[in-house]
């Protein structure tokens, strides 16, 4: 058996698109994100994909536009809570599958402080969704305090996911492509630079897609940002350390070895990045983990790093999916076997 079929897999980055949700996106004519059309999306295709790369449990969240897309506050903030209240009942309905993180009606930071509240007093969300960049408008900016705090009072998670760069998009690049790491450096750069991990040091920050170019750029960063506030460059890189990461689209051999240098024992999180990735790089990605890493990394990274970071998901033995019937079972197999074969012939020739 491949390590993928019985892998107990935490997925903190998989995204959900409620018909709803598509219908207010459809309303503001807006068909895609980061240039990749929307998804079709149920909480069956879901688990299905689930089983297929052994992951126990997701803890799903909405991805970019947010509600960033609606101007009125009223509207956001009610999106927010109909998009929030739909995760809870799939997490209770699913109780062993699903988790979430709430969507906040950002850039208006006190309601968004109040809705968070709501979903993880309420609620009992995972932790809470921030894009890195909200209408040009990035975390870590000035007048974010009232969120951060009421972060801070309940030790939440956050999740920053990219955004669409608040610039034109160059011609034959889609956002999600490049433009989406350089949005989650440039909030982790503002957050580290304003001192925000330092100022409320119980948010723990999830940053998608191994960081974007964080653990390749830290060094460059630490220094101008030392240059820049007189801080030791030492500090400046222990905060940017300070983040969680996860392994969306992220686990080659050229991304892995530097991420997994670079980030702080048991800060690495899986992550497939579905269905906005669809299964075949799913499928490609998770075996980048399978096949590069220890065995007892590879844990790590599947669950135990993340058992450490949602201290429920510890609580109990996780709950094996059904035994699919045979030929289901030998379909599988062969997708990820030659999910494997993909990963390695694709990868550069060392000669």
């Amino acid at each position: 058996m491949s390590p993928s079929a019985s892998a107990e897999r935490i997925d903190v980055h998989q995204h959900i698109v409620p018909a709803f949700y598509r219908d207010e996106l459809a309303k503001a004519g807006i068909a895609d994100a980061g240039g990749r059309s929307l998804p079709d999306w149920s909480a069956e295709s879901a688990l299905r994909l689930m089983d297929l790369l052994g992951t126990t449990t997701s803890i799903v969240s909405v991805s970019t536009p947010g509600t960033g897309f609606l101007t009125e506050p009223a509207d956001a903030a009610d999106l927010a809570r109909r998009l929030n209240d739909h995760c809870a009942a799939l997490a209770t309905h699913h109780a062993d599958r699903f988790g979430f993180f709430a969507t906040l009606p950002m850039p208006d930071s006190d309601a968004s402080a109040a809705e968070a509240a709501r979903a993880l007093d309420d609620l009992r969300a995972d932790g809470v969704t921030l894009l890195a960049n909200n209408r040009g408008t990035y975390l870590g900016a000035g007048g974010q305090d009232a969120l951060w705090q009421t972060l801070n009072d309940r030790g939440a998670v956050v999740f920053v996911h990219p955004a669409e760069l608040p610039a034109p998009p160059v011609d034959g690049i889609p956002a999600f492509a490049a433009d989406f790491l350089l949005d989650t450096t440039r909030a982790a750069y503002l957050l580290v630079r304003n001192g925000v991990p330092r100022r409320y040091p119980n948010v723990r920050f999830i940053l998608s897609h191994g960081g974007g170019f964080v653990p390749y750029a830290s060094h460059r960063m630490a220094l101008t940002i030392a240059n820049d506030t007189a801080r030791s460059p030492l500090d400046v890189l222990d905060d940017f350390r300070s983040f969680y990461f996860d392994t969306a689209l992220s686990s080659s051999p050229a991304a892995l070895p530097t991420l997994l240098a670079f980030a702080r024992p048991g800060h690495v999180l899986f992550g497939s990045d579905w269905p906005f990735a669809p299964i075949p790089a799913g499928q490609y990605f998770a075996s980048g983990l399978d096949d590069n890493l220890a065995r007892d990394v590879l844990n790590a990274v599947n669950r135990a790093n993340a058992e450490a970071l949602f201290p429920r998901l510890a609580a109990t033995s996780p709950t094996p999916p059904p035994v699919p019937p045979g030929p289901v079972r030998l379909r599988r197999a062969a997708q990820r076997t030659a999910a494997r074969l993909v990963f390695k012939l694709v990868q550069p020739s060392t000669e």
